[in-house]
């Protein structure tokens, strides 16, 4: 018996000796699949919806994924980071990271990631630090995050895209830009994060 089951077990047991009920069981069956195809029209366009909702910006590649980024980096000032991994063309004159410290991480202005999988209904991208996304303080630091998805790796609902995600690597969800509130509901973006959050969405 392990640690964990033998305090449960004494728990259960206190429970029941002070005539408490014991705690009925959490139903489990709940949806694990969306009523609309993953990349389909429906998906994406939910998708685009809760994206702008929280305030990201969405760029359509059409098929034209380095025009798309060059697009979103339009106006930021100095070469952009990118991941060892991402595909060779995507953004000419990136610096591809060698393990910047996060002072050095600092002095760039954009990284230019791909993604592992994306979740229409909650507006989430999902990054497990694949060789297109790199280490999570390459999305932390720089105040743009380019974010390219692709309309295969976009699902409806949460079980979908927990499925599609490996269990053991390290995993991020990142839904809009980084934002908090305080104690009266004021809304204050980039305290650790990204300010701006441009996803190019890379569909048929």
């Amino acid at each position: 018996m392990s640690a964990r089951d033998e305090v449960l077990g004494r728990i259960r047991a206190a429970n029941s000796a002070a005539g408490h009920p014991l705690a009925r069981p959490v139903p489990r069956e709940y949806a694990r699949t969306g009523t609309h195809a993953p990349g389909s029209a429906a998906v994406l366009e939910l998708l685009r919806d809760r994206l702008v909702d929280y305030r990201a910006t969405v760029v359509d590649a059409a098929g034209d994924v380095p025009a798309a980024i060059a697009v979103a980096l339009a106006g930021v000032d100095g070469p952009a980071l990118v991941p060892a991994g991402l595909p060779d063309g995507w953004v000419p004159g990136g610096v591809a990271d060698t393990g910047f410290s996060p002072a050095e991480l600092d002095g760039f202005a954009a990284v230019v990631t791909g993604a592992a999988a994306a979740c229409a209904v909650t507006g989430t991208i999902a990054l497990d630090a694949g060789p297109d996304q790199g280490r999570r303080a390459l999305t932390l630091v720089p105040d743009v995050h380019v974010c390219v998805v692709r309309a295969d790796q976009v699902v409806e609902t949460v079980p979908e895209l927990l499925a599609r995600l490996d269990p053991v690597r390290p995993t991020t969800f990142v839904s809009g830009p980084s934002a908090t509130s305080d104690i009266e509901l004021h809304r204050v973006e980039g305290v650790h994060g990204p300010r701006t959050l441009i996803v190019v969405l890379d569909a048929p």
